[in-house]
């Protein structure tokens, strides 16, 4: 676990509102623990953690919800 960022805390709510909310809180606990921070809110505020915007999917589709 991440010592720096409580990414299960942060996660739990940064999905709260998802559609899909397993697949939020599997595709940001990987976000968390690579980037080592989640963006405040329930979406939006990614110049927060910048790491977190940038990392794509194989697809080439924003990763991080």
């Amino acid at each position: 676990m991440n010592l720096l960022c409580d990414c299960k805390g942060k996660c739990n709510y940064r999905c709260s509102k998802a559609s899909r909310h397993k697949m939020c809180i599997r595709a940001c606990n990987t976000c968390c623990s690579r980037c080592n921070c989640v963006p405040p809110g329930t979406s939006g505020n990614y110049e927060v953690c910048p790491c977190y915007w940038h990392m794509t999917t194989h697809g080439g589709r924003r990763k991080c919800p």
